[in-house]
Parts: structure tokens; C-alpha cells; sequence
């Protein structure tokens, strides 16, 4: 077993913003970068509401790249690994297992994020990678050329439109509603857009192909109206979901599965600290994340010092 001062379980912006304040603490943490390194960051196109880039804003991988060095450079060691199974019953040290190794480690930030949340449709599953996605930036590639549709009214939805009229000929925008949650800024520039239309008051009832996507058949929530939409492509921005089932029976948990936390950023357990969209349903940016992130790795160099 690898003994550690501090493990932390994530590798988004509150992760790797932990990263580097308990490596310039000289606690030379590890980072255990789950299945997608700087979470959802990494496969966002462009972020232009995080301070210091101005001028059109940052790649999401760039920011992702920068951060990871950043971090590195104070001593933070990234494994590309995934947390399975952790052991808090016992207090400090705690148990971290992954598939490849078992930690014990002193403290833990627990910064896991979330993940996009699925509409559960006949044949959503099934066409996952064949013309179901959930990550423009990721898949937009391969529709060039061709038409697509987006589920959701956000600001993802809305951001993930526009940048998918780089590639689809025309993106048809579904919403459950007759009006936008998305903010302001990202209303004007997708209505103003001449490839992107909407379908309100509307949900998708089953994806149908063969193969790959060829059409969704959608329902009108207001008349009950059912029609078959062609289409060579879904991209679906529903919101998310946190990734804290490793967690269940560990730490104190809300009903949706998000980790509970004060305004330290500690959790039920004393020396387990959690950050980022794990614990944070309402603001999910990455300033907020990176603040919690930071908070958090204060807290727990400051709960290490107290017991040394």
C-alpha cells in the first residue's frame, strides 16, 4: 500500500487547483486523474469567462495543459488511474483503492466533478458513438456536412450549438420548454445564428437508426403531438449528474448524490475535504471550482499541521 500525506480524487480545476496549493504546502500530493484528465474542461472549446485570458478566452485542453504543469512544477504527481473503492470508516489514514493500486493516505480531497446526464430513451444506448453524443467539442468533427440536433436549453446546450455550426449544416435546438434557461449573452449570439433553429415545448421519445442515427422521434409536451425528425446526429446537454458513487456509505451525501460539505469544504468525515461539482450543484464554473479547490487544500494542510 502507497502511504501518502494527501491523495486527491479528481483531476478537473478543483483538482488540480488543490494540486497545486498542497504541493507549494510541500505535502507533494497525488492526483488521481480519473477517466477524463481535467474533467469537463477538456473537452470544452473555448472558456471565456475565466479571468487572465482575455481576447476571445482559452481552449479548455490548453487550460487543462496549464493547469496540470502548473501544479506539476510544485511537486504534484498525476496518476492516470481510477478511484473504485474508498475506506473513510476508520479516519486518518484513509484507504483510496484504485484499479491499479491502494493508497493510505493522511488527508483526501475528494474533487470528482460530475457527468453529463442521459435522457434514458430507447436507443440512446445503443447509439452512443453512432450518432449519440454528448461532447460537441469531442464529435462535432465527424458531422460535417451534416445535420444534427441538440436536447437540452442551458448554457452548455447553447455554447455546444454554436460551436457545432462550425461543422453540421444546420443544428435544430430541442427544449422541453418555450423559453431558454441559458444566459443572455449565449441567447443572442445562437438566435442570431442563421444554422441554428428551435423546436419548443418538445421532448425526444426514442432515437432511431440503423447502424448509425437517423432520425428521433419527439413528442410535444403541450399537445401530445408525436413526429419523426430526421437527423444524422444527437447531441444531448441535459445537465449532470455527480460522480460520487464510490462514495456511498462513506461521507454525508445529499439526495442527488452530492457530497455535503461546510463553508471549509469539509465533508462528515474530519480529514476529508471535497470541492468542485461534486459538492457544488448550483454554480458548476470553473472560478467557482477553483476556489473551492483552493479552500479546500488550505483546509487540509491546516488539519495536517494541527495533528502533526
Amino acid at each position: 500500500m502507497q502511504k501518502e500525506k494527501v491523495v486527491i480524487i479528481g483531476s478537473g480545476p478543483a483538482g488540480l487547483t488543490a494540486a497545486l496549493y498542497t504541493g507549494r504546502a510541500m505535502l507533494r500530493p497525488v492526483v488521481i486523474a480519473g477517466n477524463q484528465l481535467g474533467g469537463q474542461i477538456s473537452i470544452t472549446s473555448e472558456v471565456e469567462n475565466y479571468p487572465g485570458f482575455p481576447g476571445g478566452g482559452v481552449t479548455g485542453p490548453n487550460l487543462v495543459d496549464l493547469m496540470v504543469k502548473q501544479a506539476e512544477d510544485f511537486g504534484a504527481r498525476l496518476v492516470y488511474d481510477e478511484v473504485v473503492e474508498v475506506d473513510f470508516s476508520h479516519g486518518s489514514p484513509f484507504h483510496v483503492k484504485t484499479y491499479g493500486e491502494a493508497y493510505e493516505a493522511d488527508a483526501v480531497i475528494v474533487t470528482a466533478g460530475a457527468s453529463p446526464r442521459r435522457l434514458g430513451i430507447p436507443g440512446e444506448e445503443a447509439y452512443i458513438g453512432r450518432g449519440v453524443s454528448y461532447c460537441g467539442t469531442c464529435d462535432g468533427f465527424f458531422f460535417r456536412g451534416k445535420e444534427i440536433v441538440v436536447v437540452g436549453g442551458g448554457d452548455s446546450a447553447l455554447e455546444e450549438s454554436i460551436f457545432l455550426t462550425k461543422f453540421a449544416t444546420n443544428v435544430r435546438v430541442i427544449h422541453r420548454r418555450e423559453a431558454l434557461r441559458a444566459g443572455p449573452i449565449l441567447q443572442k449570439r445562437a438566435f442570431e445564428n442563421e444554422k441554428i433553429s428551435f423546436i419548443w415545448n418538445t421532448v425526444p421519445e426514442e432515437v432511431v437508426g440503423n447502424g448509425v442515427v437517423e432520425a428521433v422521434t419527439l413528442r410535444n409536451v403541450q399537445t401530445n403531438e408525436v413526429s419523426t425528425l430526421k437527423t444524422d446526429g444527437v447531441f444531448i446537454f441535459i445537465g449532470h449528474y455527480p460522480n460520487s458513487k464510490f462514495l456511498e456509505g462513506q461521507v454525508e451525501m445529499d439526495e442527488h448524490g452530492y457530497v455535503i460539505t461546510d463553508e471549509l469544504m469539509r465533508t462528515s468525515v474530519p480529514g476529508v475535504f471535497a470541492a468542485g461539482e461534486i459538492q457544488d450543484p448550483i454554480y458548476r464554473q470553473i472560478a467557482t471550482s477553483v476556489g473551492q479547490g483552493c479552500a479546500a487544500a488550505i483546509q487540509a494542510e491546516r488539519w495536517l499541521s494541527e495533528r502533526d
